[in-house]
């Protein structure tokens, strides 16, 4: 069984269509648990309207998407996770698509499905990684012209619809709550990756997303978090050789994107970013010690781009 976990903040506006692509759904192999980070906007109303059976977890204030994410597991009686922003609407055979994807191999431990913007372009078929730390959904903006229509392997799931197997999250441990917002799907895929699991695109489980819905797409939030936890997941994930060969990279974007964010009028919340996450680095250092890492450092280079996408 699939455990759908919904996480909200103040998204009212964006529940009623996700609750329903819930409720239309061919299949009924799953339970539902909305997970609500302290919302003031009256979304408790909706949930109750839209999908009663649903299980509320209400948490007093925003603990961020990772925090809610690990509250609705803990909640979970499946054997899968799926992790769902509350800005998403489901095609009806969503998540029959994804059971039938998830039955065959034992290595598997992600799911990556097909989101699309609500103008019918791509939102992402999985995540992207190159040598500089950068972390991208593939497809994105793309016209949708069947170009990703073939299942396969991808590094890792974008978050915003990511099903993952209960069993992985257990072995490599929960989201990294220190993350609050932003890449912390790119870290438990990097974690995943590096203790044997693997990642299967699903392109038949589709997903409309309104990308930014409720942080808000190019906000001083959404600035602020990725370009922190851009360095994070890095410092925390990348194995000892590539770390070191790609730091010049790594050096060069984090640098790089300070000028373009400052033309864009986010000057302060950029460089606030870049403080946070240099001081954050002894954490992440610790962290590193506790991750398992059974697959070769060869494989994981096969993953990472060359070149330094920003």
């Amino acid at each position: 069984m699939i455990s759908v976990i919904v996480v909200n903040y103040n998204g009212k506006q964006f529940l009623a269509r996700c609750l329903t692509s819930l409720t239309n759904q061919t299949t009924k192999d799953f339970e539902v648990i909305v997970v609500d980070n302290g919302s003031r906007d009256g979304s408790e109303g909706e949930v109750q309207k839209y999908y009663p059976r649903a299980a509320l977890v209400k948490l007093k204030d925003n603990k961020g998407y990772a925090a809610a994410l690990n509250r609705g597991t803990l909640e979970s009686r499946g054997d899968f996770i799926l992790a769902l922003n509350n800005d998403t609407e489901l095609d009806p055979h969503f998540i029959k698509e994804l059971l039938s994807a998830s039955d065959d191999d034992p290595t598997l431990g992600m799911w990556a499905t097909k989101m699309i913007l609500p103008d019918r372009k791509i939102n992402s078929t999985g995540i992207c990684i190159s040598r500089s730390g950068a972390a991208w959904d593939r497809g994105m903006f793309q016209e949708d012209t069947g170009q990703f229509d073939e299942p396969g392997e991808v590094f890792g799931p974008c978050g915003g619809a990511a099903l993952y197997r209960k069993k992985m999250l257990e072995d490599i441990g929960l989201f990294d709550e220190d993350f609050f917002l932003y890449m912390e799907d790119v870290d438990i895929a990097f974690r995943g990756r590096l203790a044997g699991w693997r990642c299967r695109y699903v392109p038949s489980a589709v997903v409309v997303h309104q990308q930014g819905g409720t942080s808000g797409y190019g906000s001083a939030l959404s600035v602020y978090y990725g370009n922190r936890n851009i360095l994070w997941y890095v410092v925390k994930d990348f194995p000892r050789k590539t770390l070191v060969t790609c730091l010049p990279w790594i050096v060069f974007r984090n640098l790089g994107v300070i000028p373009y964010y400052i033309i864009k009028g986010h000057g302060k919340t950029i460089i606030r970013a870049k403080i946070d996450a240099i001081l954050g680095i002894p954490a992440m250092l610790e962290k590193r010690k506790e991750i398992r890492r059974t697959l070769a450092e060869s494989e994981i280079r096969h993953w990472i781009n060359p070149w330094a996408h920003l």
